[in-house]
């Protein structure tokens, strides 16, 4: 193996590390009770090295799948938008191993417990979307503000919430392949007619207590539109 390729993987490792032990901290003493100087020396580097990986404290639990789907909408050819983004989502997942996948979902679990995190991560989405609405549109042919991108998007965005709940509630259960299966159900038409194998992802009885106490009090932070007064209309 090169110089470069030792480098890159003692890179992930330490990474890896890193992570690990600013899990291990978390679920010890809580989040906002772990400091980065707590992690670094568990993880045995400097504060300094810590910086080198993560800029602060919150990116260690920033959702961090958005980056490679886009990456992935590059790599695949013209098609209907959501033909496209199950590709995508197929692509990937396919560059992940097992473990990170399972590395990564925690961690997404993780933040939507902490208030300020579920925040951070939700304020990201608006950019995150347009973003991905621009690759999907190009692939498809058709302009960005084109309603059906914005159809097909939303709805795909919805059903990856749908299975991510599931998830959250099933740790054991392969989300890709969920996510992949419900696309193809979404891409058929949802099956309303005919066939009607292969029932659709639903939305999971109740969510568990941690994930739905961070979405409660997230409330408490996110801005409320002003109220409709019968003189505006």
């Amino acid at each position: 193996m090169s110089d470069s390729g030792l480098r890159e993987r003692k890179k992930a490792r330490t990474r890896e590390a890193i992570l690990c032990e600013a899990f291990r901290l978390f679920r010890e003493r809580g989040y906002n009770a772990t400091t980065v100087e707590q992690i670094a020396a568990a993880a045995e580097i400097s504060p300094a090295t810590f910086f080198r990986y993560f800029p602060t404290k919150e990116h260690l639990v920033a959702l961090d799948r958005f980056p490679p789907l886009v990456e992935a909408l590059a790599a695949q050819p013209p098609g209907p938008p959501v033909a496209v983004l199950r590709g995508a989502f197929r692509t990937a997942f396919a560059a992940l191993s097992a473990e990170e996948i399972a590395a990564g979902h925690a961690r997404e679990v993780f933040a939507a417990t902490v208030p300020e995190l579920l925040v951070a991560n939700l304020r990201k989405g608006p950019g995150v979307i347009r973003e991905v609405g621009e690759n999907v549109a190009d692939k498809a042919g058709c302009a960005a503000d084109d309603p059906r991108i914005r159809n097909a998007i939303g709805a795909v965005v919805g059903i990856v919430a749908m299975v991510w709940l599931q998830w959250a509630q099933d740790p054991d259960m392969d989300g890709p392949a969920e996510i992949d299966t419900a696309l193809a159900h979404l891409e058929s038409g949802l099956g309303l007619q005919g066939d009607r194998s292969g029932p659709p992802v639903g939305l999971p009885e109740a969510v568990s207590t941690p994930l739905e106490a961070g979405l409660t009090q997230t409330l408490a932070y996110l801005p409320l539109p002003e109220p409709v007064r019968s003189s505006d209309l």
